[in-house]
């Protein structure tokens, strides 16, 4: 019970953390505002994580871990709707779990951070995406590449607002479904509710 509780503390640091590297980025991070972020003193952050760059290391770590998690929950769909929604559904799960490590791993497409450079952030996220989604990165379909991007945008952004109003079960559906429409697949209800929406 000891240890699962203390992975429970570690999970909330690193989350806590992440999202300030994600908003800051890293040199713009103090150990100070981490510290305030996650209810510690610096001591007592410096006591779990030995310093600002080992703290870095485990957030980027625990994200990768959980991104890992979701392609292994994948592997077995084929390429189509089908593995777009599951793998909508797996990333905005763990977005309103964990807002902080999916801000961090979607800053890359944003923000460069001093830690790693632009190209290796990119890069490893873009791999990542690919293979959640399973698109050919050889260049031949962009818009395929554009359209997931702009759903994951979506998704953080949203899944952010989600944490911040507290409505996390409310506007997880709706999260879902909209980024499944970016996707460019229609559901079968959506020319009717629009239909409606218009009538009201």
């Amino acid at each position: 019970m000891a240890r699962r509780f203390r992975q429970q503390v570690d999970d909330e640091i690193l989350d806590r953390a992440a999202a300030l590297f994600a908003q800051h980025g890293f040199d713009q991070t103090s150990l100070k505002s981490l510290a305030d972020a996650v209810g510690l003193s610096k001591a007592g952050l410096l006591h779990h994580y030995p310093s600002k760059e080992a703290l870095y290391e485990a957030a980027r770590v625990a994200g990768r871990d959980r991104g890992r998690s979701v392609l292994e929950q994948l592997e077995h769909l084929p390429p189509g709707r089908e593995r777009d929604r599951r793998a909508l559904e797996l990333v905005t799960d763990l977005a309103l779990d964990r807002p902080g490590w999916v801000a961090l791993a979607f800053s890359s497409f944003t923000t460069p951070d001093a830690a790693t450079t632009f190209n290796e952030q990119f890069d490893e996220q873009t791999v990542f995406v690919a293979e959640m989604f399973a698109i050919d990165l050889d260049g031949s379909d962009p818009e395929r590449f554009v359209r997931v991007v702009g759903a994951l945008s979506a998704m953080a952004v949203l899944s952010l607002a989600a944490n911040r109003k507290g409505e996390k079960t409310t506007w997880r559906p709706h999260i879902i479904a909209t980024c499944f429409d970016a996707l460019g697949h229609s559901r079968p209800d959506a020319s009717s509710s629009s239909s409606h929406q218009v009538e009201a």
